[in-house]
């Protein structure tokens, strides 16, 4: 039987419950496909970054690069850890060792789920470069305390960078409908971002049967509030995927159902998946935090490994809960209810099947 291992770090807050009902479901789905799912636990947080001093061991990325996947549940607890010692010292350097440059976020409504705006056909697939661009961590300070005091942020954009990201949406967007958005600030941005229209432009001749637009980080915006019906696959920066991301969260119905993946598309290192909804600490240990972030992105990490019949049947068990009206209101239900419920659905979708 094909095995798959899985490096587990549940991370902080919500995390825990969410990675930990996450598991249940991807481990009785690959029990029903046929495979089994190994997973190593690892406690790398910001509880383990104030036992240590580090949010993981210095030979941690040696450490999970011998794994098919990771999955993570959540990373942060600012008023113990600075965030940016947080996402810095784990989320950061993994996306960067292992060159997981696309990072992938659906945003759909659920059947069942009522978005602010209500919108119907909301199916909007974001990419967003992931290792470079306005995160690079180029900079400094200096002066620091003084009324003279200098801070420097630099974004860094290379052309291998820029080309990739670029012609991964382009790829994404033809196994869709066909259509890409480029998304800058072209207009304020004279180098960076009039560099990335350019590499956007040559490679848009390898793929004529997409049709390409290309718009303003603020124009994007507000399309995505007015017509997201006119948007398909949705290309961005880092920082302004990031900003667009959270927007299409909003949209589909809040972060209870955002999914997330970081992908390594050459498959040269793991790839990880993980909800983008963060570690909650208002809510962390209440049990009511909303799994089915962690559960479609558990969803997209098994057809990443190749196994889409088990992913779709999770994907077709949370549209079965959320039909319902399970899970649909953020606190209503609680987390191992919602996690129950996913997993009476894929075993009544194999009944049906069988």
């Amino acid at each position: 039987m094909k095995t798959y291992s899985i490096a587990l770090i549940p991370g902080d807050g919500v995390g825990k419950d969410v990675t930990q009902a996450a598991w249940q479901v991807l481990r009785a789905a690959a029990k029903r496909g046929g495979f089994g799912l190994e997973g190593t636990n690892f406690p790398w947080s910001c509880a383990y970054y104030r036992k240590t001093g580090a949010m993981m061991p210095k030979d941690g990325i040696e450490i999970l690069r011998k794994f098919d996947a990771i999955y993570l549940g959540s990373v942060g607890w600012p008023a113990e850890v600075p965030d940016a010692v947080s996402l810095h010292g784990l989320l950061l350097p993994i996306r960067k060792a292992f060159t997981q440059y696309a990072n992938i976020r659906p945003h759909r409504l659920l059947p069942g789920v009522q978005g602010p705006l209500r919108s119907e056909g909301f199916d909007i697939l974001c990419i967003r470069e992931n290792t470079e661009g306005e995160y690079s961590g180029a900079g400094g300070r200096v002066h620091s305390g003084t009324g003279n005091e200098v801070a420097v942020e630099t974004a860094i954009f290379t052309r291998v960078g820029v080309e990739r990201i670029i012609r991964f949406g382009f790829e994404q967007a033809r196994a869709r409908r066909k259509k890409l958005a480029s998304v800058t600030k072209s207009n304020a941005q004279k180098y960076s971002m009039v560099f990335w229209d350019e590499v956007t432009r040559e490679v848009a001749k390898e793929y004529r049967d997409v049709e390409v637009s290309h718009y303003h980080i603020d124009a994007m915006a507000a399309r995505m509030v007015m017509a997201p019906e006119s948007l398909d696959v949705i290309v961005a920066s880092n920082l302004f995927g990031d900003i667009l991301t959270d927007l299409g969260a909003a949209i589909q119905g809040g972060l209870g159902f955002a999914a997330s993946a970081n992908i390594n598309p050459d498959r040269e290192a793991p790839s990880m998946f993980e909800p983008v909804h963060g570690s909650a600490p208002d809510i962390a240990h209440l049990g009511i935090a909303n799994p089915i972030a962690a559960i479609w992105s558990g969803a997209m990490m098994l057809e990443h490994l190749g196994e889409r019949n088990a992913a779709g049947e999770v994907m077709s068990a949370i549209e079965s809960v959320t039909a319902r009206g399970i899970g649909t209101i953020a606190g209503k239900d609680r987390t191992e209810a919602i996690t129950q419920a996913v997993l009476a659905a894929i075993t009544e979708g194999a009944e049906e099947r069988s």
